[in-house]
């Protein structure tokens, strides 16, 4: 007997709403990373996108445990000679909260074309409002 593989088109998307206050980055990345795979649901197909979408709220109010306010470094680099980059987690909450959770769920996830196109379903803001209000998201306790 084959193993029925869902269809592309016949996949249902979700919407979900995961608040992160105090939340734990780590902890909160991993359930969003299963999420946006669909590695929750039964008809789960590591070669197809059977994942659903995640709008993270209140990402500015994400919990690091332990020094890792201080010690947990952020590197990025221009390309040219000395353009490497760096900041602390306490900077780059700071500045780009938003980029903080979206880094620790992209670094969860597998790294080829699939897991780019996952990423895109992960939309993270700021404050506790989003544009997403018609796609009717349900709350995801995380």
């Amino acid at each position: 007997m084959k193993t029925p593989l869902p269809k592309v088109n016949e996949i249902e998307k979700k919407w979900y709403v995961v608040d992160a206050t105090d939340k734990v980055l780590g902890r909160l990345a991993t359930q969003i990373a299963l999420r946006l795979r669909g590695k929750h649901r039964p008809d789960f197909t590591p070669h197809l996108d059977t994942g659903d979408f995640i709008i993270v709220v209140n990402a500015e109010k994400v919990r690091l445990t332990g020094r890792k306010l201080d010690q947990k470094m952020y590197h990025k680099h221009s390309g040219y000679l000395g353009g490497l980059k760096s900041m602390t987690a306490r900077q780059m909450l700071e500045k780009k909260p938003e980029d903080v959770i979206k880094l620790a769920v992209r670094r969860m996830l597998p790294k080829n074309k699939l897991a780019r196109q996952q990423l895109k379903k992960l939309k993270v803001y700021k404050g506790s409002e989003h544009p997403h209000q018609a796609q009717m998201p349900e709350p995801l306790e995380v």
